[in-house]
């Protein structure tokens, strides 16, 4: 069996996403923060931080660094790497991290606006944990006292339903529901871990559109603030759905949009359709939209 720890061209075990919470004596409840997933290679001399994707991202948190001074052995924690702004998850913030190259500014917000790794697992500890009941790493866990850049996640037990409901009263990212006697599977994307995702749903415009080459139409979609139609974000619809045809023959119109202007193929906004999405950002964009219906 391959070393976790050595050989690191691994990916952390995914999550499969169900719509509706549950109540279970058999699974626990966690925050599902959003920000940044990690797996924080740790050991006393020094710390790698590994993207989900295998990125190295160590550089761009030295802040981290300090994990080192937590553990006396050669450790795998995984985890979300997190920014907060007013007490919430910000993740227009972590992604303001990711894009920066220059050192001195690295530095100097790791100092004014650091980051918290929020970790909810322990995968190795001088041995491979991933084949040891969940609640039995979270014991391994428990160990490492939260600090300044390292908090647990707590945990709440059998009650997903109450939980998600308080979650979406704060308009939080959702919740995690994970198996007490599950094992970890690296490289996988298992029901051992279940996501519930707190989705927004509105009604917005099609104001115009883009044809890729497989016949996939990008719908340009906006809604109406001060009798301006400002742009939201995009959406995509394949060629089985009822509406793309209407699309396609639309009358071709001048640009609507206020705040918006691509080469596309614009529209006048009559046509209205429903959209989830996570959260707006500061410009007012939807992340991660996906249309429902028209």
């Amino acid at each position: 069996m391959t070393c976790i720890w050595k050989n690191r061209s691994w990916t952390p075990m995914l999550l499969k996403e169900i719509k509706k919470p549950f109540n279970s004596l058999d699974y626990i409840f966690e925050l599902k923060f959003d920000g940044i997933r990690a797996i924080i290679f740790a050991s006393p001399k020094e710390v790698k931080i590994q993207s989900r994707n295998g990125k190295d991202l160590t550089k761009l948190f030295p802040e981290l660094q300090e994990i080192k001074n937590l553990v006396h052995t050669n450790t795998i924690f995984d985890g979300e790497i997190v920014a907060f702004d007013k007490e919430k998850p910000s993740f227009e913030k972590i992604q303001k991290r990711l894009r920066l190259k220059n050192r001195k500014k690295i530095e100097t917000l790791s100092i004014n606006e650091p980051i918290i790794y929020m970790a909810f697992d322990i995968l190795y500890e001088k041995k491979d944990l991933t084949k040891l009941e969940l609640i039995k790493r979270k014991k391994y866990l428990e160990k490492y006292k939260d600090q300044e850049y390292f908090v647990k996640t707590k945990i709440v037990e059998n009650n997903g339903v109450e939980f998600f409901q308080k979650v979406k009263k704060i308009n939080l990212e959702g919740i995690v529901a994970k198996k007490k006697n599950g094992h970890y599977f690296i490289n996988e994307r298992t029901s051992e871990f279940i996501k519930i995702k707190n989705l927004q749903r509105d009604e917005f415009y099609i104001g115009g559109y883009s044809k890729k080459k497989n016949e996939i139409l990008s719908l340009a979609i906006g809604e109406m603030i001060d009798n301006q139609f400002y742009f939201v974000g995009k959406v995509k619809i394949s060629p089985k759905n009822n509406i793309y045809k209407k699309i396609l023959e639309s009358i071709k119109t001048k640009n609507y949009f206020c705040n918006f202007e691509e080469e596309i193929y614009y529209i006048k906004p009559t046509i209205s359709c429903h959209v989830t999405y996570l959260e707006r950002t500061k410009k007012n964009h939807l992340r991660h939209p996906v249309l429902k219906e028209i």
